[in-house]
């Protein structure tokens, strides 16, 4: 398989700033997930009206993050991802940039809860071929601080190849997939 697209590294922190915006980093992670959108397709999904949908996808575009695809006339303007995934890195040891970093984490983190609390309140719409291939599995493993990275490196080479922002040609029953990892220490109260 040829080389996979990179993530764009995150380390500016007026970007991050952005992308602790719940509207913003919505409006990314639903482009990202489904592909051109117009701000009207938008503003249904994340719940907003088109117009702020479409002001909002304006001040991603400028730290290139979505940009308007051909055939754009003007009033149908659709929009798309212009990255295939986002990498922060580990928290820095800088106070703001921290904050920064747990403000995106944060913003993150709570879509992913309304995600998986969406699925398990609509789960019954989803055919049983969907709801048998769906997991929301937690796993307690006992591994050292290598272990970790690299089993962290071998997660992300499964799952890049089908990332809907690289996937070019998925099967025509193929939908839009939420998946989640974390990994990190237990830490006990």
């Amino acid at each position: 398989m040829s080389e996979l697209p990179p993530r764009r590294k995150v380390r500016d922190l007026e970007l991050m700033g952005a992308l602790a915006h719940p509207l913003r980093a919505g409006l990314l992670r639903y482009l990202m997930a489904v592909g051109p959108r117009t701000a009207s397709e938008c503003a249904d999904a994340v719940g907003s009206t088109a117009s702020n949908c479409s002001w909002h996808l304006r001040q991603l575009a400028k730290f290139g993050l979505v940009e308007p695809t051909d055939g754009a006339d003007g009033r149908q303007r659709p929009w798309r991802a212009a990255v295939v995934g986002l990498e922060l890195g580990a928290l820095s040891d800088d106070p703001t940039a921290r904050a920064a970093q747990l403000a995106v984490f944060g913003t993150a983190h709570a879509e992913e809860q309304t995600l998986t609390q969406r699925y398990l309140d609509r789960s019954d719409d989803l055919g049983p071929e969907w709801r048998d291939a769906a997991a929301l599995d937690s796993y307690s493993l006992t591994v050292t601080a290598d272990e970790l990275a690299d089993l962290t490196r071998q997660v992300d080479a499964l799952l890049r190849p089908y990332v809907s922002t690289i996937r070019a040609d998925p099967p025509p029953d193929a939908r839009p997939v939420y998946a989640g990892f974390r990994a990190f220490p237990r830490l006990e109260r």
